[in-house]
C-alpha cells in the first residue's frame, strides 16, 4: 500500500500505477491473513477515489477533520438550552485563529 501512495504527486503514468496496484493486490491474495484479504477488497472497492488522490494529490482530509471537530463540540455541548450558544461554540472551535482558545458569548 505504501508504494501505491508513494506515487502521489509524482506524475506517475497509468501503467506504473496499475503495476503497483496489481503487485499490492497479488501480495494480499497470497496472504493467509483474513484481514489483509479484506483490506485488498476495500482497496479494490475504493480504487477510483484512491486513483484520483494519486493523480491529483488532493484529498478531503481538511473537511473531514473540521466535521470531526464540529461533531465533538456538539457532543460536548449537549444539553445546552440556547442553540445560538451551541452554534457560536462550534463556530469558534472551527475558526483556525481560535482553535484551542474557545471563547463563548458573555451573557
Amino acid at each position: 500500500m505504501r508504494s501505491l501512495l508513494a506515487l502521489a504527486r509524482t506524475s506517475a503514468d497509468r501503467h506504473r500505477i496499475g503495476h503497483a496496484r496489481w503487485k499490492f493486490l497479488s501480495w494480499c491474495a497470497d496472504s493467509d491473513i483474513p484481514e489483509v484479504r479484506r483490506l485488498a477488497t476495500t482497496i479494490d472497492r475504493w480504487w477510483n477515489e484512491i486513483a484520483a488522490f494519486i493523480d491529483t494529490g488532493h484529498s478531503n482530509a481538511k473537511s473531514e477533520g473540521i466535521n470531526r471537530v464540529i461533531k465533538l463540540t456538539g457532543r460536548n455541548a449537549f444539553g445546552f438550552r440556547n442553540a445560538d450558544n451551541q452554534h457560536l461554540r462550534t463556530r469558534c472551535v472551527t475558526i483556525r485563529r481560535a482553535r484551542g482558545h474557545l471563547r463563548t458569548a458573555q451573557l
